[in-house]
């Protein structure tokens, strides 16, 4: 058996951080962060927690990158052009400098104030983000490890409060940055002579929004208008600048950068020209040391000062244009978040209420406007094209892509609210059904990564268990005493099973068959058991002293074993004739909390709340070997924890278990962060995984730092840089207290069940954060061809007239030349097609079928191409089976 998984991506999560069960308000730290397109606009960066999904829009895929963040991520910003860099903030201010393409880690640093905004320029030589009450410009790092790869450029200052949003014009030669002070600044971001940054004033909210117009745009303007001057501005002159300012309130603000331009000539300064030399010598030595003048001659500055805003602007004058209003009730649709396409003149802007709008600038004309959600739109973001609009929901963690043209989703994704409990992988694998807290079933393509359909809504508690009975039929147990079971043709509930007494149904189990389906409840103590096909209650098992805890079926037989918390498992004989006969009883010595057969059904798993995992002989009874799973599993230390992780491990223990397929190994998850694997005849652990290093969550850290722990226990070390901007204003009328009594919680770091996909390629575990899906590591195939530069048409004849027609044909699909392709498949000789085909590599299937096809279009030689169809599909057709989506369209 492999044991090199890896996290391949994490589903039940688009967009956002989990948020506590129970929880009303959204934590500071759950605010979620922005969302970015890449360069070529058809993949979406969504940071998850302290992870980013990468979604594919254009193949319908989602991958998770192989980093992580010390905490939740706050900003992300992608370096354009090549998208080579990416930068990720927490929200305690730590930051990484990533390789994109390779998901390696470049370099690690921390911000020293809260960063609310980062982007890099147009031309990605810097990037700017905002350090508290400053802006810093950072010169943009390699893509190689340096030792101290952050430079810093400059430091802006002029702003009175802290720094929320910034942008650079399109030739990244000026910044503007509004704050919480409702003021905006322009600076430039070299030093030019003569320039006095602006303060742009005019807002009673603080600024969500900063955006510069595109210079190409304000050229078209000046040569369409011929110098008109005012076109709505109280300025004259000509145009060089424009900018857009939008506050919290509703209110955007268009402003002009105007410049006069001095027509008349002053003769009787006789030094005229003199003087103008020795400015422009000024002005090349300011330039030069100040990081600007990169030109090696004069007439080359002047070229660039001519086409630069930088210089554009100076002695120019800045004034408003005009003043739009959103909404006449200003404190009922707040303005959360906007993104500006400046190559468009498209504004998108999202509200509190989950409305947002499209807007065309200048005029302000409004395009579409539509209510995408109940809940507050927290981050919105524009392609490079202006088609699709990217819109986030952190506190209901939704992810939405939406084609404003045809009016149309391009992607809906949404997790469970309050987190998952339970998985299930369909008979083959292809499928993985969820049962969240909130009483809701979702169905997962594990190939997509993306949910694809939410069944209705039909459980009024939170769901403890799924079952697939079949391909088609799945079965849901919970809270409310029901066990409903799902048909996937027509995603309804066509079956409800219930109790003859009010219960709550804590496990499930199906026969092999599906024909039998079980749940045992929390009060009375007892099994029950129904006809899937009938929906009658066939039998009542009691003898349980408490809750039932698992239920698993015998693989072969129709015997059923029961974990309880009363400290036995009982094996049961569903099909005797006698009902009365007694179950065989294993005793635990203290509360079992899981169980499981092994594959050939001749062993019990069973794991109680000492960490300890027996393994009994089913035929005899007999305890063949134990595992003490309590110091492999221990770790973590809670907020609230009053003693160290070493003294509090008896709270750790497995509350999942499933054999692998070979029935040697035994992968086991619970009340920790870590997931293991044990080899069972040898009682060894074999591998242990950590599902997250996220610090904001509970239970993470195996030791709290000192600083931290005061009088009354540990203090919450998490410093979110947004604390300050949840305001909560006292409800009770003469309360002077601001603190309206709600509290948030930190999610827990833990395990609620693992399982193992029937292709044993993947397993999976149900976390607080969602559904995490490790399989094995396929991504570094070492192919020598592919990194010799002797590739060439005449190396693949030399390779046929050798008789090495496997290198012949690998080589010919490197070079991606149909008819090359096709000489060396039809060259081979028919007793060599199946040595060929297996000497394919899994990268290369997809390439060789294309050329198949179309090589069998006109081809007299039938048979011929069908041994090669035949030997394909014996050699990899588990592997074409598993990635179904990609082979099979």
């Amino acid at each position: 058996m492999k044991f090199n998984y890896k996290l391949h991506r994490l589903c039940g999560a688009s967009y956002g951080t989990p948020a506590a069960t129970g929880s009303s308000i959204l934590s500071s730290s759950s605010k979620g962060s922005n969302i970015i397109f890449t360069s070529d606009g058809n993949s979406v960066l969504s940071p998850v927690g302290n992870r980013i999904q990468v979604l594919d829009l254009l193949h319908h895929s989602c991958r998770t990158l192989p980093v992580e963040a010390r905490s939740n991520i706050r900003r992300i910003a992608l370096s354009p052009g090549d998208d080579r860099l990416l930068i990720v903030v927490d929200v305690n201010h730590y930051a990484m400098l990533v390789n994109y393409h390779r998901g390696v880690i470049l370099h690690r640093f921390k911000f020293k104030y809260p960063v609310r905004d980062i982007k890099f320029s147009p031309d990605g030589s810097k990037f700017a983000v905002s350090a508290g009450k400053y802006v810093q410009v950072w010169f943009t790092p390699g893509i190689r490890r340096e030792f101290a790869p952050m430079v810093l450029h400059r430091k802006y200052t002029g702003l009175t409060g802290d720094v929320t949003t910034l942008d650079w014009s399109s030739d990244s030669s000026l910044l503007i940055a509004g704050g919480k002070d409702c003021m905006a600044r322009v600076w430039t971001v070299d030093t030019v002579k003569d320039y006095k940054p602006w303060m742009m004033v005019g807002h009673k909210k603080p600024l969500v929004g900063v955006h510069f117009e595109d210079c190409d745009r304000i050229n078209d303007r000046n040569q369409f208008f011929a110098g008109a001057g005012n076109t709505g501005s109280t300025l004259t002159g000509k145009l060089v600048a424009r900018c857009y300012t939008i506050s919290e309130d509703g209110v955007i603000v268009t402003r002009e950068c105007r410049k006069k331009e001095d027509v008349q000539v002053n003769s009787e300064d006789a030094d005229n020209e003199q003087s103008n030399g020795l400015e422009s010598f000024g002005n090349d030595a300011v330039d030069f040391f100040s990081g600007g003048g990169a030109k090696s001659t004069t007439e080359q500055l002047n070229k660039a000062n001519s086409t630069n805003q930088a210089h554009a602007i100076v002695n120019a004058r800045w004034g408003n244009t005009s003043r739009h209003y959103f909404s006449t009730n200003s404190s009922m649709n707040t303005v959360v978040s906007t993104s500006y396409s400046s190559a468009h003149s498209l504004l998108v802007v999202g509200f509190s209420t989950g409305r947002f709008g499209l807007y065309e600038l200048p005029s302000m004309s409004n395009i579409h406007t539509l209510s995408l959600s109940h809940s507050t739109i927290g981050t919105v973001s524009i392609n490079p094209s202006a088609e699709w609009l990217a819109f986030g929901c952190p506190k209901t963690q939704q992810l939405l892509i939406w084609e404003w043209r045809s009016e149309s989703y391009i992607l809906k994704q949404s997790g469970h609210a309050y987190g998952m409990r339970c998985l299930a992988y369909s008979p083959d694998g292809i499928v993985v059904a969820t049962g969240g807290e909130d009483g809701t079933v979702k169905l997962w393509n594990s190939q997509s990564g993306f949910c694809y359909v939410t069944l209705p809504k039909t459980h009024t508690a939170a769901v403890t268990a799924v079952e697939f009975a079949n391909s088609t039929v799945v079965l849901s147990a919970s809270l409310d005493g029901t066990v409903r079971a799902h048909d996937l043709h027509r995603y309804r509930n066509f079956k409800t099973y219930t109790s003859d007494l009010p219960c709550q149904f804590l496990s499930m189990a199906v026969d092999k068959s599906g024909e039998i389906v079980c749940a045992g409840s929390a009060e009375p103590f007892r099994v029950c058991v129904w006809s899937v096909q009938t929906g009658k209650l066939t039998d009542v098992l009691t003898g349980h002293l408490g809750p039932i805890s698992g239920l698993a079926f015998h693989p072969i037989r129709g015997t059923l074993a029961s974990a309880s918390w009363d400290g036995t498992v009982k094996v049961w004989d569903l099909y005797k004739s006698d009902g009365g006969s007694a179950p065989e009883t294993f005793e635990n010595g203290a509360d079992v909390v899981c169980v499981a057969f092994r594959p050939d059904g001749n062993q019990i798993c069973s794991g109680n709340i000492r960490g300890l995992l027996r393994f009994w002989n089913v035929d005899d009874g007999r305890l063949i070997c134990e595992i003490d799973g309590q110091k492999d599993i221990k770790g973590g230390r809670k907020i609230n924890d009053r003693m160290t992780s070493d003294n509090n491990a008896a709270s750790r223990y497995f509350t999942s278990v499933v054999y692998s397929a070979d029935g040697t190994c035994l992968l086991a998850g619970g009340n920790s962060k870590y997931v293991c694997i044990y080899e069972i005849s040898q009682q060894i652990l074999l591998k242990k995984f950590q599902i997250s290093f996220n610090r904001s969550l509970d239970g993470v850290l195996d030791e709290l730092h000192s600083k931290n722990l005061g009088a009354g226990g540990p203090i919450d070390d998490e410093h979110d840089s947004a604390d300050d901007e949840v305001n909560f204003a006292p409800h009770l009328p003469g309360a002077k207290r601001a603190d309206d009594g709600s509290r948030k919680s930190r999610v827990e770091v833990l395990t609620m069940q693992v399982a193992f996909s029937p292709t044993g390629r993947e397993w999976s575990t149900v976390s607080g954060e969602g559904l995490h899906v490790y399989s094995l590591d396929d991504d570094m195939i070492f192919d020598p061809i592919a990194l010799t530069e002797a590739v060439t048409p005449s190396a693949v004849q030399v390779n046929m007239k050798n008789r090495k027609y496997g290198m012949a044909l690998s080589m010919s699909l490197h070079l991606n030349e149909f008819a090359l392709v096709k000489t060396v498949i039809e060259d081979t000789p028919y007793e060599s097609i199946s040595t060929v085909v297996r000497s394919v590599g899994q990268a290369h299937l997809n390439q060789l079928i294309q050329f198949l096809s179309k090589c069998m279009e006109d081809s007299p030689h039938i048979e011929f191409y069908l041994q090669w169809c035949l030997e394909l599909l014996q050699a990899h057709g588990l592997f074409m089976e598993k990635n179904r989506g990609k082979f099979l369209r």
